[in-house]
């Protein structure tokens, strides 16, 4: 993934605490996906603001882990949800 790129979600899209299933999950139009720690760290941190590579070094201060394989990690989850239509990229 690019490192300039803009994660963003799209209209419809967010990040839930489901209380009837005490997890995050990601709701979408008709849609739901339960989200592991991971998961929700690395989308806690999207905001339609900040690029790829802004949020892959934030989590690798946070978590104290090598970038690049932060980076390798998030690109793979954040291109399936890209891939299913819950995550816009903007360059």
């Amino acid at each position: 993934m690019d490192p300039t790129a803009i994660p963003d979600l799209p209209r419809g899209v967010r990040v839930h605490f489901d209380k009837v299933r005490e997890t995050w999950v990601l709701l979408a139009p008709e849609r739901t996906v339960t989200l592991d720690p991971v998961a929700h760290a690395i989308l806690s941190e999207v905001d339609g603001k900040r690029s790829f590579g802004e949020i892959t070094a934030r989590l690798a201060e946070l978590y104290a882990a090598p970038q690049d394989q932060i980076a390798a990690d998030s690109a793979g989850f954040l291109g399936a949800l890209r891939d299913r239509l819950f995550l816009d990229l903007a360059s």
